[in-house]
């Protein structure tokens, strides 16, 4: 069984006991998040494509911790001109594990 799900314009392919990482939500380490944005779900035999969510499909999920991802780091060079400027940035992130996916 698995769902692919909506996050902040970001999409993931999930199943149940997965862990992944979101961009930062506002929830408090510990509790409990309902998704609603479900786009695709499967129970290995039949096969629901939303239109563009599934309306009777919710996913529940727990927040483990919130973290910084990796540092990126964007640099620009401008040739014989004496410039040069380097920026890095690094995204805060929400780590989920995956409980259960419910359809109604």
């Amino acid at each position: 069984m698995y769902a692919v799900i909506q996050v902040n314009s970001q999409q993931y392919k999930i199943a149940e006991g997965d862990d992944i990482l979101v961009p930062q939500l506002e929830e408090d380490v510990g509790k409990a998040v309902t998704l609603y944005d479900v786009l695709l779900f499967s129970d290995g035999q039949e096969t629901k494509i939303g239109q563009p969510h599934l309306k009777d499909v919710k996913v529940t999920a727990e927040v483990l911790e919130h973290l910084k991802g990796k540092k990126t780091v964007s640099f620009k060079y401008r040739r014989r001109k004496n410039s040069a400027c380097k920026k890095g940035q690094r995204q805060l992130l929400t780590r989920l594990k995956i409980k259960k996916i419910a359809v109604r």
